[in-house]
């Protein structure tokens, strides 16, 4: 199992002495950072953070991610739209200035004892007041204003309930009415309204009652506002009591205690303190008016209390306020913001008052939060230090304050003391900081280290829906894995996000909590949503200019999560120059500045191609920066998600950038990508591919690419023009065989930028590769008489390449490139049939593109491209198989089209593909042919393809049963040749385009150039009588055949590689997997396999010492199949039998229940069979490996449906062997798997042995087998030795070493079999010996360390051997006899023991056949039944032709 590694060691932290920051958070990667191979080869594991017994760390091969989903993101359904943090229109405000109108009517007698006599004095402090909430504001005073001034500006002192203000005339004579119609009027929207008097509420009832007929009349009428105008409804009101409500008359508290509460909220929160709480005996209300300090320091006791004022409504709000409201009402303007967290107090204040606050939009109650608990202790924690303060602080004075000469408190009253004549000598006081962060912070770690990343069902406690709707914050995959179980969700959010957020305010705090604040991201993008939408953004941005280096490893995590699941903030990144933090660490060169430095400046490359990314701007930003040659630089590093960031981010900077491309080409940054495309990783390789790609054109972004490698004005035109070819070649050549899907991916990707660019060149290649095709498929024989129209072709070439002149380096080099092109052409058209669906499905698209352009072409004027029927079969190859699929409809695998068998390697693969490709060009007619019924339909349609019309599939079909037409018959004026120069000066033609119109910069991304061409040379006519060629960004272009007109263009691919990758950074990194999480579901069943597994070996060990000596015939299980099985293999530790049939069907059963648990289609083309049979990860749960004769192995898991892993999926496929020869009895594809060392050795019909490593998912060694005959059995130690055993078809048995060079691989041979080599097996309890048995009923005994004859020998089976094996954990070996003529009915089997010459059990086994099969079932297996011991305990199996499998035991009493 994998453990994750403690947070401080990823961020790069160790844990102090006495540090109160929790160590067990643990984070995870799924490899080592210094690894260079496949994500799954490497675990770490760490004792101190196990609970429970750790299963065994056996490495389950083919289980990566990348495996699961073959590089393509995870979808993201509708439910999984993060919330919008920004504040967007119509929620976002800006207040733009402000008027304070005060109608106090002077002459009535004041309530208060605090209310101000002066008229300006309280307009002056209340002005004072409000600017203490946001000096950038201008604010107004209008005091006791007339009906004039209150058109601009309106408040009073006493509504109506119909809504009116009243006022004072000019002359302050009367009162004159005002609507509040005509204040909505005068003022717009939107606007800020606080309604501080009695009967308020009539004001918010009416404010809103006219503003919805107002808006309704303006959508009745005029359709909406005009623009920079919102609607009446988004202004934002408060008011102090509702309609039927008086405003307090308490004399300890201000008349106007609302606008106190709303400007001056520690003041009034200190003097309700006083009167609802017993202070101390020592501490007066006149010392608490004193409290020394100032609101903006938070070092001082008056303004910690602000700042912890602060976080407590901001949480407030948060936990209680629908995300939407509160993100415009306190995340949006300042100043708002602050009115509505003191609105809070308010309302707390004066519902003791009976008085209710009124908001709109309307607010749910939050005078009973408990948060409001921690604000009194934070009061009364602060005023016990009060004494100390005021006696030992320098100028403190005990004098009582003056009178208040203000309305309510003003700013800057409290802490406002005289100076004492008397010098202060005693020590000053030392004030003691609250705890209240520290609590804080302690109570987020102990969620997020107690279950925070746990999932739970949909309720008060899990994650809050959006806006009270029925959709959850959180997407349906979470944390990157899907989650088992739908309706689960994250946990509810602590209650101390925001308080983290005013955390960073403070320097002491401040890395506790972005550390806290990192963990907490890393639970998932829904957390990031949170995190952001409480406001971190504007904090965590400027904290890019610190220059603290202890912060850099914790703000590159959190940057790059923000970035994963937000990429709109490049923006702000470029905007601030952010980008640059990152920049700067990821060209440090001193590793040892940086903690885990490889890991963090991965991170900070893709931080960097993220603001990259379809952004021009942040592009040029980041050359300018050299982050182009720091990530050029970091392409050879030793960790391998370095190198994959550093070329994805080449990839992103030169997007569509052609400035960036001229500066990779000069530094020979293509040729670097070129070399590393023979990395340990796929995800490296299929990095370079994606850079690669977006070199050659294609879109890394949201464009749709093309354009080929832009202008490169730098260079020749010849030079430009052999350098993409030379990329795409080079690239092709390195991949072609690498077994990872995802690799093979994008390698089409970059295959259709070329073919996009350089259309014509491909034409020529599809005409040549049809004509040598359509002659191969006619069975022309070679003879003189058709020479001239078998040399076609050749002729075409040579009359073309004669064309250049005497210019021997140019037709030389034009011959060279076209080389090049066909080499890609044959590549693509053998992806065409690739094993994996998707890759397949892709390359028929870009077969397609190139077939349309064919037909399109001149070459169809010559008669040269006409429809051949596909079995048409040549004649001279008779026992040659036609590979035509023998699927029967699989339930899993939907087939690429069929193969046909391919003819030795040194001549032109054969395939299908071309008329399936035809096939969907021809609208679905179907081409005649008898196998047609067995293939299912294919799930690819053609972008090329049309629907069928009755006239033209009747005109079709002639054309299609009509034998080929000569290519010599024809009506155009124009040759073969002719037709090849018109397409390749068309191309040529295209690049001075290009070249002319990238000259002046760089080109859009998703600008394609179009179908540009060029004139054919000679003053010939055009031979598709075209005059232009419309190009979407090139002016009209005269040419020569215009090449595509018309075509829907769908080059080049759209590549989703960088999306998967992106992914990495959404998932958790600072804790453990679900599987890896003690106690959970997963975890618990791994645990439990474990305990099962170590029984089950504990068990098998007592009885191999028995079974050599007992007999084996006790019956265990009879199981019937309906099929004839041919290959057989049993789970060590689960009760599964998988069988092969000679229908190429794979079928799992439970041989304990005698039941089949699944049934499908392993794909193999007719005439193939499967030929090995493995399960693979035996430990974990099991992966089926198959191989067949087509040279292709396919691994599949969830096989078992009763786990619930969902639906059966190949995870992976690939040809391992591309040279199969053609012999007379092959042996198809023998494989031999070792667990232990992740080794796969390939052999069979074929003049090598090739190695793969399933770390690397690439061949490591080919060995010649030196012999001419097939390899039929294999066979490695499954310890640490590199040496295996093959058997050959012709007796021979060798050892191979893989330590020695290919040429000395061979250090023994074995000569004592005559015939075919059945099964080679070493033995299971002496080292160094193996036993080998023969077709002929010959058994030997050898040993490595010995002559080279046999050290024992059996002869069991005169009438020859049909199946041999060995069991793996005890000394004895089973054969079965061959049917023969004369016994057919019945066959022997025979139970042996390796240290015994007679045999332990003899059985005859009935093979109820009614007659004898003259052939086996498979041309490839000389066999008609099939054995298979179980790997651990004391059975076998036995399959018989009538498909009964036999499942008998060792009598172990």
């Amino acid at each position: 199992m994998q453990n994750g590694r403690n947070v401080q060691d990823l961020l790069g932290f160790r844990e102090r002495q006495g540090s109160d920051m929790g160590s067990d958070v643990l984070t995870e990667r799924a490899w080592g950072s210094t690894s260079t191979s496949d994500p799954s080869s490497t675990r770490t594991t760490n004792a101190s953070d196990a609970t429970l017994p750790d299963p065994t760390p056996i490495i389950p091969y083919w289980s990566a991610k990348r495996h699961l989903t073959c590089g393509n993101p995870a979808p993201r359904s509708s439910s999984a739209r993060l919330f919008a943090w920004r504040g967007s229109a119509p929620g976002k405000l800006k207040t733009a200035n402000a008027a304070l109108v005060l109608c106090l009517n002077i002459d009535t007698n004041p309530c208060s004892a605090l209310e101000c006599w002066a008229l300006e004095a309280i307009g002056s402090n209340l002005q004072h007041q409000f600017e203490g909430l946001s000096l950038k504001i201008p604010y107004k005073p209008i005091l006791d204003p007339s009906y004039e001034d209150l058109r601009r500006f309106s408040k009073d002192e006493t509504p109506t309930p119909s809504g009116e203000l009243w006022c004072f005339n000019r002359n302050y004579t009367q009162y004159i009415p005002v609507s509040l119609m005509e204040v909505q009027t005068w003022l717009g929207s939107p606007g800020v309204y606080i309604w501080d008097c009695s009967a308020a509420g009539h004001l918010l009832t009416n404010f809103i009652t006219f503003a919805e007929r107002r808006d309704q009349d303006a959508f009745t009428t005029r359709g909406g506002y005009a623009d920079g105008m919102q609607p009446y409804m988004n202004s934002l009101q408060l008011a102090a009591c509702a309609a039927h409500e008086q405003l307090p008359t308490c004399p300890e508290l201000p008349a106007d205690v609302f606008t106190s509460c709303l400007t001056s909220p520690i003041d009034i929160a200190l003097r309700y303190f006083i009167m609802t709480h017993h202070l101390p005996n020592n501490i007066t209300p006149d010392m608490v008016m004193q409290l020394p300090g100032d609101l903006k320091d938070r070092r001082t006791p008056l303004g910690e209390l602000n700042w912890i004022f602060t976080a407590i409504t901001d949480t407030i709000a948060w936990t209680t306020f629908p995300r939407d409201v509160f993100t415009r009402l306190y995340r949006s303007d300042l100043l708002i913001a602050s009115l509505f967290r003191n609105f809070l107090l308010a309302e707390r204040i004066m519902k003791n008052y009976h008085c209710t606050p009124h908001t709109h939009p309307p607010l749910p109650a939050t005078n009973t939060h408990q948060l409001w608990a921690a604000w009194d202790l934070a009061l009364d924690t602060c005023l016990r230090q009060l004494p100390e303060l005021l006696t030992k602080t320098p100028g403190a004075s005990s004098s009582p304050p003056s009178p208040v000469t203000g309305t309510g408190a003003r700013s800057g009253h409290i802490g406002q003391r005289g100076s004492s004549g008397a010098p202060n000598t005693e020590k000053p006081y030392q004030y003691i900081p609250s705890r209240f962060f520290t609590d804080q912070l302690t109570a987020f770690e102990v969620w997020i280290s107690r279950g925070g990343s746990a999932l739970t069902k949909r309720g008060p406690l899990s994650l809050p829906l959006q806006n009270g709707g029925d959709r959850c914050d959180t997407p349906d995959v979470v944390n990157g894995t899907t989650a088992p179980d739908a309706d689960l969700v994250p946990r509810k959010p602590p209650d101390q996000l925001p308080i983290v957020l005013q955390v960073l305010l403070s320097q002491p705090h401040r890395l506790r909590a972005l550390i806290l604040l990192s963990q907490f991201v890393d639970l998932g993008p829904w957390a990031v949503n949170l995190v952001l939408t409480i406001g971190i953004f504007p904090y965590i941005s400027k904290l890019l200019q610190a220059a603290g280096q202890d912060l850099r490893p914790v703000l590159i995590f959190i940057w790059a999560r923000i970035l994963a699941v937000d990429p709109s903030v490049q923006v702000d990144l470029y905007n601030t120059g952010g980008f640059k933090y990152f920049a700067n660490v990821l060209a440090t060169q001193e590793d040892n500045e940086l903690p885990n430095s490889s890991e963090h400046k991965a991170m900070c490359a893709f931080i960097l191609s993220a603001v990259a990314r379809d952004f021009y701007n942040g592009q040029m930003a980041c050359w300018r920066e050299r982050v182009f040659d720091a990530c050029s630089e970091r392409l050879e590093e030793g960790d391998f998600l370095l190198r994959q960031w550093s070329a994805l981010c080449i990839a992103q900077i030169w997007d569509s950038n052609d400035e960036v491309k001229v500066y990779g080409v000069d530094r020979g940054i293509q040729d670097k990508l070129i070399l590393m495309l023979s990395d340990d990783s796929p995800e490296v390789r299929s990095a370079v591919l994606y850079a690669l790609s977006t070199f050659m054109g294609a879109a890394g972004g949201k464009g749709q690419g093309g354009a080929g490698t832009g202008t490169q004005y730098q260079l020749e035109e010849r030079i430009h023009f052999r350098m993409e070819v030379a990329v795409a070649t080079g690239a092709t050549l390195a991949v072609r065989d690498d077994a990872s899907p995802m690799v093979r991916k994008e390698l089409l990707v970059l295959i259709s930028c070329l073919v996009r660019e350089w259309r014509g060149h491909f034409v020529v290649c599809a005409w040549m590769y049809w004509e040598e095709d359509r002659r191969w498929r006619a069975g022309e024989p070679h003879t003189h008489s058709h020479h001239a129209e078998e040399e076609v072709t050749a002729q075409a070439l040579g009359e073309w390449l004669d064309g250049f002149g005497d210019d021997e380096g140019s037709r030389e080099e034009n011959r060279v490139l076209l080389s090049s092109f066909f080499t890609i052409f044959v590549v693509l058209m053998e992806l065409t049939i690739d094993p994996y669906h998707e890759v397949a499905t892709l390359a028929q698209t870009v077969m397609d593109y190139i077939f349309a352009l064919l037909i399109a072409s001149p070459f169809a004027k010559l008669n040269l491209v006409p429809p051949l029927p596909v079995d048409h079969k040549p004649a001279g190859t008779n026992g040659v198989h036609s590979r035509v699929s023998s699927a029967q409809g699989s339930p899993l695998i939907q087939h690429p089209p069929s193969p046909s068998l391919s003819r030795p390697s040194n001549t032109l693969r054969r395939t299908s593909s071309f008329a399936n490709t035809l096939r969907h060009l021809a609208g679905g007619i179907p081409f005649p042919s008898s196998d047609d019924a067995r293939a299912p339909p294919s799930p690819y349609a053609s972008p090329y393809s049309r629907p069928p019309t009755p006239s033209r599939d009747k005109e079709r079909e002639r054309d299609l049963t009509s034998p080929p037409i000569s290519p010599t018959v024809g009506t155009a004026n124009f040759l073969p040749s002719h037709v090849m120069e018109a397409l390749v000066e068309e191309d040529m033609v295209r690049l001075r385009a290009r070249r002319r119109g990238g000259a002046h910069g760089r080109r859009s991304a998703g600008s394609g150039l179009g179908h540009a061409g060029g004139s054919a040379g000679g003053g010939l006519n055009s031979p598709c009588e075209s005059t232009f060629s419309m190009d979407s960004n090139v002016s009209n272009v005269p040419l020569g055949c215009g090449t595509g007109n018309g075509l829907r263009d769908v080059l080049p691919l759209k590549s989703s590689f960088f999306a998967w990758c992106c992914e990495y950074f959404t998932e958790p990194q600072m804790r453990q997997t679900e599987a890896d999480e003690p106690g959970s579901v997963q975890y618990n069943y791994q645990v439990w396999r474990q305990q099962r597994n170590e029984q089950v070996i504990t068990e098998t060990q007592k009885q191999a010492i028995v079974a050599e000596s007992s007999r084996w015939d006790r019956p265990v299980a009879n199981l019937h199949v309906n099929s004839h099985p041919l290959c057989m293999a049993m789970h060590a530790y689960d009760p599964h039998l998988v069988i092969a049939n000679d229908n190429d069907m794979i079928s799992v059963w439970d041989w304990t229940q005698r039941k089949r648990l699944n049934y499908f289609c392993n794909g193999n083309p007719k005439g193939t069979s499967i030929t090995s049979l493995h399960i693979i990860n035996q430990d974990v749960g099991g992966i089926i490996m198959t191989g067949a004769a087509d040279g292709i192995v396919r691994l599949y898991r969830n096989y078992d449906p009763t786990l619930n892993q969902g639906p059966l999926q190949m995870v992976s496929s690939f040809r391992a062997l591309h040279e199969l020869v053609q012999v007379r009895r092959g042996s198809g594809l023998v494989l031999d798997w070792k667990q232990s060392g992740g080794t796969l050795l390939i052999g069979g019909d074929s003049r090598i042995i090739r190695v793969w490593d399933a770390h690397t998912e690439t061949q490591v060694l080919d060995l010649d087998t030196n012999c001419e005959s097939p390899v039929t059995s294999i066979t490695s130690d499954q310890g640490s030795s590199s040496t295996f055993i093959v058997g050959f078809a012709d007796g021979l048995v060798k050892v191979f070493d893989r330590r020695l060079e290919e040429e000395d691989a061979i250090v023994r041979s074995y000569h004592d079999h005559h015939s075919w080599v059945q099964n080679v097996k070493y033995h299971p309890r002496i080292s160094g010996q193996f036993l080998s048995a023969s077709l002929a009923g010959e058994v030997r005994l050898w040993d490595l360390r010995g002559s080279d004859t046999a050290a024992q020998a059996w002869d069991l089976h005169h009438a020859g051997l049909s199946t041999f094996d060995v069991h793996s954990q005890t000394g004895v070996f089973a054969t079965t006899s061959a049917l023969a003529p004369a016994n057919f009915r019945h066959q022997r089997l025979m139970v042996h023991s390796v240290s015994d010459s007679s045999p332990l059990s003899t059985l005859n086994l009935p093979t109820g056949l009614s007659t004898y099969p003259p052939r086996p079932p498979s041309p490839y297996i000389p066999r008609h039944t099939s054995f298979a011991f179980h790997p651990m305990e004391m059975l076998y199996a036995v399959g018989q032709p009538d498909g009964s499998v036999k499942i008998t035991g060792c009598k172990l009493t």
